[in-house]
């Protein structure tokens, strides 16, 4: 009799630990919309939702896209002759990460937090001109192609950041990504097409001239035929974040 009344005893007293765990759940603001304010620097528009399961773990989903326009930073990997090169060069460019957050603290999204995270990443470029000299017999000439393509990226990565509640009604959010950093593999592919028939001696000067652009971080191959080259980006996959965000919890 004593067992079944501890039994009972026990039972209804985890059924009130549970219902204080559900209750207190219930009582918090568990979503969150948010933007990186600090990425419209860099033309890249983008939008974050978050979910909190409970007090210290919550998904965070964000997507963003980059319209079309001059490569960012495009002179800290090329030098200025290789950059005249590329005649109205241009890119748009789109991303979706996934991350769960692990907050330590406060909770309910609120607080530091470590975030292993999953990011897919695609690039497309414009119909763009590229130019390269041909040198025969002691004289140069300039040969026009036009280029275009794309390449994605998947990678994984870990961030650490915290979030703070702004307002007595912890409805405003800030959230400080204070670093971040993502590895993985890309793969892509860039055709240029010339209206000029390519003789084999073009197309050998066409294919050194493609690899000595030696852009750094990316692996690339670069294949000539009569009527242009084929550029595969195949390799390594590499990113950081950092920014600020604002949102809105509810």
């Amino acid at each position: 009799m004593k067992k079944h009344l501890t039994l009972v005893f026990c039972s209804l007293l985890l059924s009130e630990v549970n219902a204080q765990e559900a209750n207190a759940v219930s009582s918090e603001k568990l979503n969150i919309i948010k933007t990186n304010v600090t990425a419209y620097a860099f033309r890249n528009i983008n939008l974050t939702y978050e979910r909190s399961f409970n007090k210290w773990l919550s998904v965070n989903m964000g997507f963003g896209t980059m319209p079309e326009g001059k490569v960012p930073f495009i002179n800290s990997f090329l030098n200025d002759e290789d950059e005249k090169r590329f005649q109205n060069l241009e890119v748009k460019a789109f991303n979706f990460t996934i991350e769960p957050r692990v907050y330590i603290g406060h909770g309910y999204g609120k607080g530091f937090y470590f975030a292993p995270y999953y990011r897919y990443s695609k690039v497309t470029s414009n119909t763009f001109d590229f130019y390269y000299d041909y040198n025969f017999s002691g004289t140069t000439y300039e040969i026009p192609l036009k280029g275009y393509g794309d390449t994605r990226g998947h990678s994984g990565g870990l961030m650490v950041g915290v979030q703070f509640f702004l307002t007595r009604s912890q409805n405003l959010v800030l959230d400080f990504w204070i670093a971040g950093a993502h590895y993985g593999s890309g793969n892509g592919e860039f055709t240029m097409t010339s209206d000029v028939v390519l003789t084999p001696d073009m197309q050998a000067q066409l294919k050194q001239e493609i690899e000595n652009l030696d852009i750094p971080v990316v692996n690339y191959s670069v294949e000539t035929n009569a009527n242009g080259a084929v550029i595969k980006v195949d390799g390594p996959w590499l990113g950081f974040r950092s920014g600020l965000s604002l949102g809105y919890r509810f």
